[in-house]
């Protein structure tokens, strides 16, 4: 590793991907910590929806698979007590920990940075003996090279209908595994061409169960990539960026890298993500806010009409009109907000079904939001106007971006994660994510199980 982000070679036409090579080396004494503890909370959040959903039809489906063509048994799978093959695991844990879409979100660039990243590092970890510490650094560096190549793709990317986890996720996935697997500057660049040429994942997928499969695709991506770059293969080191590369074939908007690359090794842009308290889709999370802070002043009957103002670019993604599924129930504007306003607990996992989304009380309050946009608005923010059946109109405004005091935010994470694991499970991951060191992972690895 080197001591410093002073560029160990040079990737000719390649700036950003030269920078994000030479980020991947950053010496574990320079990383601060306030950005570990973000980590170590994305982590214990992870850890909790993943379990939670281990039962999912996806992840079901996807474990069945893995582990029904069996293999080399050196990482863990959510789930089961089971060892199967490094990439194997990171596709099956990526899947599983977004299966209930109720995994952080970071707004730089419209991606789960974590859903990503966490099963390609702890799959490496594992099969490399790698130190928890060593894990939580690695998982930390690869959240933040995602976070800056997505933002370089930029609003463009998301918006032309790529899915920015599967994506931008895929490339910071690389960067976790090949800090774990030790390779140097060269070899690093190699991983992230081949991974320009292997990640994928569209937003049509959106409500069903393609979504979550995109996080283990880019965890799955990561790994494979590593794996091949240090047994030799030869891509291009510059696939990120050249012509014909992953960011001008995918609608990359090429923004000007100055910004892009500003404070990388001394400022970690992950600190700014979200966490989700609803279990949907976190472009409902600013309307669902703003709607709870109203919602005990009427009552229903009185509500003639719901109006929901959003950026625009928030129709592609969460905006079903009429679902009919629990989990297309996550994606809709107006049946969130009808919830919400009857006082649905949308961050209970068993409010999503079927039959909720058929219940005629919702759907009739459901018929009455009318979903607007503004471009003027931050993809973070919303602003939403009840219009009485007396005449009256009350509004109510939230942003997302609003900062969340850090202990705040810890007693809310580690809050939800009782509610999904039970007290003491909760709190016996938390201790262990806060008392890693240079001891392997197995341990931590074989809570997972369960």
């Amino acid at each position: 590793m080197t001591d410093s982000l002073t560029p160990a070679f040079a990737i000719k036409g390649a700036p950003l991907t030269e920078a994000i090579v030479t980020f991947a080396e950053m010496p574990a004494t320079a990383i601060p910590n306030s950005a570990r503890h973000v980590m170590r909370l994305s982590l214990i959040d992870w850890c909790a929806v993943a379990l939670a959903g281990r039962d999912e039809p996806v992840s079901f489906i996807t474990r069945e698979m893995i582990e029904a063509e069996a293999g080399a048994p050196v990482a863990s799978l959510v789930g089961s007590t089971r060892k199967v093959p490094a990439r194997a695991a990171a596709l099956v844990n990526g899947a599983t920990s977004h299966a209930l879409d109720y995994d952080d979100t970071h707004f730089d660039h419209i991606g789960h940075p974590s859903v990503a990243i966490i099963p390609a590092a702890l799959a490496l970890a594992e099969m490399t003996g790698a130190g928890g510490a060593a894990f939580l650094d690695a998982a930390l560096i690869g959240v933040e090279a995602s976070v800056r190549i997505g933002t370089w793709l930029g609003r463009e990317h998301y918006q032309h209908g790529f899915h920015q986890t599967a994506t931008a996720g895929a490339f910071g996935a690389a960067v976790a595994a090949g800090r774990l697997a030790g390779l140097d500057g060269p070899t690093m660049a190699q991983a992230l061409g081949i991974v320009a040429t292997r990640a994928s994942g569209l937003k049509s997928q959106f409500g069903t169960m393609g979504k979550p499969y995109h996080a283990g695709m880019a965890a799955a991506n990561g790994v494979e990539a590593v794996l091949l770059a240090k047994a030799g293969f030869v891509s291009r080191p510059d696939g990120l960026e050249c012509e014909q590369g992953f960011g001008p074939t995918h609608a990359g908007a090429a923004l000007a890298l100055g910004p892009i690359l500003e404070g990388l090794g001394t400022e970690f842009r992950f600190e700014r993500v979200q966490h989700k308290f609803h279990a949907c889709c976190h472009g409902t999370h600013a309307m669902l806010e703003a709607l709870a802070a109203l919602r005990d002043n009427v009552k229903l009957d009185d509500i003639e009409s719901i109006a929901v103002t959003t950026h625009p670019r928030w129709l592609r993604v969460c905006h079903i009109l009429s679902p009919v599924t629990g989990l297309e129930a996550k994606f809709s504007y107006r049946l969130t907000a009808a919830m919400v306003l009857r006082q649905v607990d949308t961050g209970a996992l068993a409010s999503f079904t079927d039959a909720l989304a058929a219940d005629p009380v919702l759907v009739s309050l459901r018929d009455r939001v009318v979903v607007e946009t503004d471009e003027t608005l931050a993809d973070t923010a919303t602003h939403v106007r009840l219009r009485l059946r007396s005449g009256v109109t009350i509004e109510q405004a939230f942003d997302l971006d609003a900062p969340l005091p850090v202990e705040v935010r810890e007693a809310k994470i580690r809050a939800k994660a009782a509610s999904l694991l039970g007290k003491d499970r909760a709190e016996a991951f938390w201790m262990a994510i806060c008392g890693f060191g240079a001891g392997r992972v197995e341990k931590f690895a074989s809570m997972l199980a369960g």
